[in-house]
């Protein structure tokens, strides 16, 4: 387990396509935090006999939100999210905007006594 106590903020997104494939394969998402932009991409495999995972997780540094989520679905539409909090796991469906919001653990903190 890692337990670095930097206190950096991240996010993931699970993108559900509903008019393009399920899984959002070829979709992309960029993100702008504290003046910094970043994009991804959903990939279906990466080598022989293997698979990505098909969350996108996006590292921010000191920044705890995002100033916007834009997400380009396969099909061509668009559509983007504001002022979005970090360290979270946001479910995406398409067209539909966030479904679903997991929290992630507080950037810094430390594991329990014992478990590493």
């Amino acid at each position: 387990m890692n337990t670095n106590q930097n206190g950096y903020h991240r996010v993931l997104f699970r993108l559900v396509g509903t008019k393009s494939n399920r899984a959002a394969i070829g979709a992309r998402v960029t993100i702008r935090a504290a003046g910094v932009k970043q994009f991804s991409e959903v990939r279906g495999g990466g080598s022989y006999l293997s698979q990505n995972d098909l969350r996108l997780h996006f590292g921010l540094g000191t920044a705890a939100k995002m100033e916007s989520v834009e997400i380009r679905w396969p099909n061509g539409m668009v559509e983007t999210l504001q002022n979005i909090a970090a360290d979270c796991i946001y479910t995406i469906e398409e067209g539909a905007g966030i479904r679903d919001t997991k929290a992630l653990p507080s950037p810094g903190t430390a594991a329990p006594a014992g478990v590493h």
